[in-house]
C-alpha cells in the first residue's frame, strides 16, 4: 500500500490530442492500467447510452469509465438519454464529476438514461450528433450495448470522415475544428441479459438475470413439489437460449427449448416418457425451461401454452406456467456483473487511450478468466452467423459459434438429461465426499457426479462426514433419486468435516478395499487439496490408494491451488456485497460515517478484494499485501478528505486474517479516535453467514460442470488402466488431479505439481490471479497509486466463423 502514480505512456497520445470517450450501455483480474503526464492535453471521455433497453451493471461500467478517465486528467461528459441525447446536445451532455457516479453500483438500470433512437438511423441525424461530438472535442466513443447498438457505433465510425466534409460544407464546423477531430475511435462493451453477442463469455448484466430467474426457480419449486407438479418457466432469449440453458442446468430441468438446437421430430413423445420415468422414480416435481425464441425443426414457435396442453392432455398432470418477462432485467446488480462492469470499464478506457486512426472498432470481452480486445464488426458477423445457422437447419454450427462456453453447458445438459442407465454395468465403483467447511454449490458437484457416473454404468458411493466417514465406513450407494433437487440446496447434504487422513490412513486403505472403491472424488477446501496429497503420498505404503482421485475446489475462501475460481466463492461474495450495500445504505441519513467490515477467507484476500470493488469500498486490507501505521494514517486521511464531499459515507473491508496485531477492533478504535468530529464509526463482523444461502446460479453450474467433468475423466482414466494394466482391474493408477479453472479452460493438473505453488503455512496459493484487480479498487476509490503495465490486452481476433465450419 505505498504512494503510487497512474501514469500514462506518453506515446499513446499525440501532442494536440483530444481524447473523449462515449461509454453506450442500451457483467472476475484486472486488465491492465495505464495513465497519463497529459502536459497540458484534454482527454474527454463521454458515457452515452443509447440503446432502449438497460440492464443490471451498466451502472458499474460507466462508474468506472468516467472515474478511469477523471484520474487520468480528463475532461468527462455524460449523454443522457443514449444516442438521442447525442442528436440532441444541449443539457443532454453533460460534464461529469467523480461523486455524480458515487451511489450507483448498486442500482439496476442506467442512471443516465436510455432510449430508442429513430434519428440517430438517418445520416441527417447523425451529422447532428457528429456535430456535437466535434464541437465538444470528442473522437472516441465507448458503447455499451447490443449488437445493434454496437454495429450503429461502427457505422458512425466508417462515416465519420464523410459526416466532417459535410458539416464543413453546410458551415456548422470549421475545417480547423474537422481537422482536429479528423478520426473517431470506438470500444464496445456488450450489456445484454440474453448474452447473445458473439466473442465474450459474458454480457454485462446476463448473471444478474440469472440471480432473477433463480429466486423465482427456488420459490416456484418449493410449492410444486408439495403438490407434485409439473413447472414450466418461459425465459428471455428471442434469438440466444443462453438463459434458458443455464437455468436448465443451475436447478436441474428435465427438459430445455432453446432456439439454437430445437427437438428432434416426435419430441412430444419423447419430453411425455421422460417426465413419466421421472415421476416413476419417485420425483415429485417435473421442471420444464421454455427460451421465448424456442422453436421447432421446421421453424414454428414452440410456446410455454403449448407444452401446458401437451403434458395436460397426455400425462394428467397438474402444470403451471410461469412467464417472467421483463423482471429478469431489473433488480439489483449480482457482485459479477459490477466486477464485470468495472473491469470492462477500466480497460475500455485503456483501449481508447492505445487507438490510433487504423486501430479498428473493438469490444471488450470476457474469455474464461481473461480479458481480450476483439474486432467488433467480427464479432457482429458471427453473431449474425449464428441467426443465419439456425434459419438455414445448421443447428450444430449454431451451437458451435456460440462459442466454448455455451457448448460447453450445452453438453453437459445434454448428459445430464439421459436418466435411463446403460444396460450393462461397468463394474466400476465410484466414492464421492465433501471436506472442510461446507458451501454453497457442493451439493450440485455432488449431483452431477452421481449421475454422470451412473450415466456410464458406474456404481456410486456416497461417504458421510468426509475422511471420518471413509475410515469409518459410512459409506452408502447413491442412486439418480437421492441427489434429486440438490442444486439449490446450501452447505453439503453428505456431511463434511475438516479431519485431514494422515491419522486414518490404515482405516481407510481397509474401506478402500472393503467397498471396492476404484476411483474418488474429493470435494472441498484447502483440506480437501492436503488429504489429496497425504493419500497420494500414503501409495508407498497402501496399495489401496493407488487409485485415480479428483479433488474439486469448493471453499468460500478461494483458496485451493490450481483454481482461480472455487465453489462457493461467488455466493460468499454476493452475501457480502448486498450486506455492505445495506451497511452504506444505512449511511445515506447519517451523514459522515465509516464502517469496518470484517469478512472471511482466512489468509486469503479473494473476499475482501473482490467484494471491495463490487460494493465500491474505500480500502480492502488483506494479508497478502502488507500494511502498516503508516497505511492506516494514509487511510483514514484518505476518509477525511472525502467528507469534505458531498459523498460523506466510507467503507473498509478487513480480512479476518490480514494481520494478528492490526485487528478489526483495533482499526476500528483507530479510527474512532482520528474520526473525531469529523466522522463516526461502525464495525461489522459477517462471520458465518457467509458460508450459508442458497447457492448463485454461477456456484451451481460451476459445481454441476466440475462434478461431470470429474467422473468423465475419472472414468477414462480407470479403462487406461484397465487396458494396459496387469490383470488386477482399476489398481496402480497413479492419476491424482486438481480440477480447476484456469485462465480459459477447466484443467487437470496433479497434485504433486501443485506442491512447489502452495504456501501451506498460509494455505494459500503462492500465485494468485485477483491480486492484479486490486489497483482498479483503489483507483475507483480516488487514491493516487502506480502500477505495473507491463500485461497488456492485445487484438484477438474471433477464431470461429461460419465459413470454417461449413454450410
Amino acid at each position: 500500500m505505498s504512494d503510487i502514480h497512474l501514469v500514462f505512456p506518453g506515446e499513446y497520445l499525440s501532442p494536440n490530442l483530444t481524447l473523449t470517450l462515449c461509454v453506450i450501455c442500451p457483467s472476475v483480474p484486472l486488465f491492465h492500467v495505464f495513465g497519463a503526464n497529459f502536459s497540458g492535453n484534454d482527454l474527454f471521455l463521454t458515457p452515452v447510452i443509447p440503446f432502449h433497453l438497460c440492464v443490471s451493471g451498466m451502472n458499474a461500467a460507466v462508474r468506472a469509465t468516467v472515474r478511469v478517465g477523471l484520474y487520468a486528467g480528463a475532461k468527462v461528459y455524460f449523454v443522457h438519454e443514449g444516442y438521442q441525447g447525442l442528436v440532441d446536445g444541449g443539457d443532454n451532455i453533460r460534464p461529469a464529476t467523480w461523486e455524480s457516479v458515487s451511489m450507483m453500483l448498486q442500482l439496476g438500470g442506467t442512471v443516465i438514461g436510455s432510449a430508442r433512437s429513430e434519428d440517430f438511423r438517418t445520416r441527417e441525424g447523425r451529422m447532428k450528433g457528429a456535430c456535437n461530438l466535434v464541437k465538444l472535442g470528442i473522437t472516441n466513443l465507448c458503447v455499451i450495448g447490443g449488437d445493434g447498438s454496437l454495429t450503429g457505433a461502427n457505422q458512425f465510425r466508417t462515416e465519420w470522415s464523410g459526416l466532417l466534409d459535410d458539416l464543413v460544407k453546410a458551415g456548422k464546423i470549421t475545417a480547423a475544428e474537422a481537422k482536429k477531430s479528423s478520426h473517431l475511435n470506438i470500444v464496445g462493451m456488450v450489456g445484454s441479459i440474453d448474452n447473445d453477442f458473439c466473442g465474450t463469455d459474458m454480457t454485462i448484466g446476463t448473471d444478474s438475470a440469472l440471480h432473477r430467474i433463480m429466486e423465482v426457480v427456488d420459490a416456484i419449486t418449493t410449492t410444486a413439489q408439495s403438490h407434485q407438479r409439473t413447472f414450466i418457466l418461459e425465459v428471455m432469449g428471442r434469438h440466444c437460449g443462453y438463459l434458458a440453458l443455464v437455468t436448465a442446468l443451475a436447478c436441474g430441468a428435465d427438459w430445455v427449448f432453446i432456439p439454437e438446437m430445437p427437438p428432434d421430430d416426435g419430441w412430444e413423445n419423447h419430453l411425455c416418457r421422460r417426465l413419466t420415468d421421472q415421476r416413476g422414480r419417485g420425483c415429485r416435481l417435473n421442471v420444464i425451461i421454455v427460451a421465448e425464441g424456442a422453436m421447432s425443426r421446421d421453424g414454428k414457435l414452440i410456446t410455454s401454452d403449448q407444452i401446458k396442453k401437451l403434458v395436460t392432455d397426455r400425462l394428467g398432470f397438474d402444470t403451471r406456467t410461469t412467464i417472467l418477462g421483463h423482471v429478469q432485467r431489473g433488480g439489483t446488480p449480482s457482485a459479477f456483473d459490477r466486477i464485470l462492469g468495472s473491469r470492462m470499464g477500466v480497460e475500455a478506457v485503456m483501449a481508447l487511450m492505445e487507438a490510433t486512426p487504423d486501430t479498428p472498432a473493438c469490444v471488450v470481452s470476457l474469455s474464461g478468466n481473461l480479458a481480450v480486445r476483439l474486432p467488433l464488426m467480427e464479432c457482429v458477423q458471427v453473431t449474425k452467423d449464428v441467426t443465419a445457422a439456425m434459419a438455414e437447419g445448421r443447428f450444430d454450427d449454431a451451437i458451435k459459434l456460440r462459442g466454448k462456453s455455451f457448448q460447453n453447458n450445452w453438453n453437459t445438459y445434454k448428459l445430464l438429461a439421459h436418466i435411463n442407465p446403460p444396460d450393462v454395468k461397468s463394474n466400476i465403483n465410484v466414492a464421492i465426499m465433501n471436506i472442510g467447511a461446507p458451501c454453497a454449490g457442493m451439493n450440485a458437484a455432488v449431483r452431477s457426479a452421481v449421475r454422470m457416473g451412473i450415466i456410464q454404468g458406474h456404481t456410486m458411493l456416497a461417504v458421510h462426514d468426509g475422511f471420518d466417514g471413509l475410515a469409518h465406513g459410512q459409506i452408502e450407494p447413491i442412486t439418480w433419486t437421492s441427489v434429486t433437487g440438490w442444486t439449490g440446496i446450501g452447505g453439503s447434504m453428505l456431511g463434511t468435516k475438516r479431519t485431514l487422513p494422515g491419522k486414518l490412513l490404515e482405516e481407510i486403505s481397509l474401506n478402500i478395499a472393503k467397498f471396492n472403491i476404484h476411483a474418488l472424488v474429493i470435494i472441498g477446501g484447502f483440506e480437501a487439496y492436503v488429504g489429496g496429497l497425504e493419500l497420494v503420498q500414503a501409495r508407498e505404503k497402501y496399495e489401496e490408494m493407488c487409485i485415480p482421485m479428483v479433488v474439486i475446489p469448493a471453499t468460500v475462501s478461494n483458496n485451493v491451488p490450481g483454481s482461480d475460481f472455487s465453489i462457493g466463492a461467488d455466493t460468499a461474495l454476493n452475501t457480502i456485497t448486498s450486506t455492505c450495500d445495506r451497511i452504506k445504505q444505512s449511511a445515506a441519513g447519517t451523514k459522515r460515517r465509516v464502517f469496518i467490515v470484517e469478512t472471511m477467507g482466512g489468509y486469503c484476500g479473494y473476499l475482501a478484494t473482490m467484494a471491495g470493488l463490487a460494493a465500491g469500498a474505500d480500502a480492502a486490507y488483506i494479508f497478502e499485501e502488507k500494511f502498516g501505521i503508516k497505511d492506516l494514517e494514509m487511510n483514514v486521511e484518505h476518509l477525511v478528505e472525502k467528507m469534505k464531499t458531498t459523498v460523506k459515507r466510507g467503507l473498509i473491508l478487513r480480512n479476518e486474517n490480514s494481520n494478528a496485531n492490526y485487528t478489526t477492533d483495533f482499526i476500528f478504535s483507530l479510527y474512532s479516535e482520528e474520526g473525531k468530529g469529523i466522522f463516526d464509526c461502525r464495525k461489522n463482523v459477517l462471520g458465518h453467514m457467509q458460508q450459508g444461502g442458497t447457492p448463485t446460479p454461477f456456484d451451481r453450474t460451476f459445481g454441476t460442470k466440475m462434478g461431470a467433468k470429474s467422473v468423465r475423466w475419472l472414468s477414462e482414466k480407470l479403462k487406461e488402466c484397465y487396458r494396459h494394466g496387469t490383470g488386477e482391474m482399476y489398481i496402480y493408477c497413479n492419476s491424482a488431479c486438481v480440477l480447476g479453472m484456469r485462465k480459459r479452460a477447466l484443467t487437470f493438473q496433479p497434485l504433486s505439481e501443485l506442491k512447489g505453488d502452495t504456501d501451506f503455512e498460509h494455505r494459500i496459493p503462492k500465485t494468485q490471479w485477483w491480486l492484479k484487480i486490486r489497483p482498479i479498487m483503489k483507483i475507483l476509490a480516488k487514491y493516487d497509486i502506480k502500477l505495473d503495465t507491463s500485461e497488456h490486452a492485445d487484438m484477438e481476433h474471433v477464431i470461429k466463423k461460419s465459413s470454417s465450419l461449413g454450410k
